[in-house]
């Protein structure tokens, strides 16, 4: 796979964290050399009340005002760097917004995704864009923009040997290929022999690519798996973090909670989901 075509929505409120996270997500693409198309659109109609309103986390409108500010701070910096982009405009009802982005990401090879920490808005279009578009998402986590290098020299697989992680790892070697550093990460306490070989076996892989990787095993010892990938990230200075999402069924991810729900309501850094 090859990233030559990127989406950015732009979906969200018009806050300074959201217009960081609009420059970061230019900067990136600036520096990968691909074209964006950055969506934004206007939508008046509130969606009827839901449990998220109960909860206080009711969605919001994204008013006329708001969405022409958004693209304006994406053509502002995209000016900055001369970067090669469409700007689209676009009206729908509140509650087909996701349904436009995802019909065009479908159209693109890959999301860049901007995400609110514990946003269930957020974690609706992440979700529909990995189950319903057939490419991977890039989360760009909007809490810490501030703090994120637009350089992956530091990257990690989280590896456990499952169809999405394969893809996952498939969808990210553009960006591994950039890296000064590649590790693949599997969560255990009790490492098996089958964990071990297939840990070997992406090495393996992954060098026939061209990629020096190093394999290694964390202990769970209790915790959540995405509570050890995030002070993994943490303990390492990790700039891009790559897995595989939803390995289970999106019923038993909503139900039992899951890595994936974790880590999509709160990314430890830039983070690339496949599905």
């Amino acid at each position: 796979m090859s990233i030559r075509e990127v989406l950015l929505p732009l979906v969200g409120e018009a806050t300074r964290t959201t217009m960081l996270a609009i420059e970061k997500c230019v900067a990136l693409a600036y520096g990968l050399d691909v074209r964006v198309t950055a969506l934004a659109i206007e939508s008046e109609e509130r969606a009827s009340a839901t449990v998220d309103d109960v909860l206080g986390a009711a969605e919001i409108v994204q008013t006329a005002p708001t969405a022409h500010a958004l693209l304006a701070a994406f053509d502002a910096a995209a000016r900055k760097c001369s970067l090669r982009n469409e700007q689209r405009l676009e009206r729908a009802p509140w509650s087909a917004v996701i349904d436009a982005v995802t019909a065009q990401a479908r159209l693109n090879d890959l999301t860049v995704a901007p995400v609110r920490s514990d946003n269930s808005f957020s974690a609706k279009l992440v979700e529909r864009l990995l189950f319903d578009t057939g490419h991977p998402v890039l989360l760009c986590p909007q809490d810490i923009a501030d703090s994120l290098d637009t350089a992956f020299n530091d990257v990690a697989i989280a590896w456990d040997h499952t169809a999405p992680a394969s893809r996952a790892v498939g969808d990210a070697l553009p960006l591994l290929r950039r890296a000064s550093r590649v590790r693949i990460l599997t969560a255990t306490d009790h490492a098996s022999e089958a964990q071990l070989a297939s840990g070997a076996a992406l090495e393996r892989h992954l060098a026939e690519h061209g990629l020096t990787t190093a394999f290694e095993t964390v202990e769970i010892a209790g915790d959540p798996v995405a509570r050890v990938l995030t002070e993994y990230v943490e303990d390492n200075a990790i700039d891009l973090l790559v897995m595989g999402g939803f390995g289970h069924s999106r019923l038993s991810e909503h139900v039992w909670g899951g890595v994936t729900a974790t880590v999509i309501n709160q990314p430890p850094c830039w983070t690339m989901l496949s599905h």
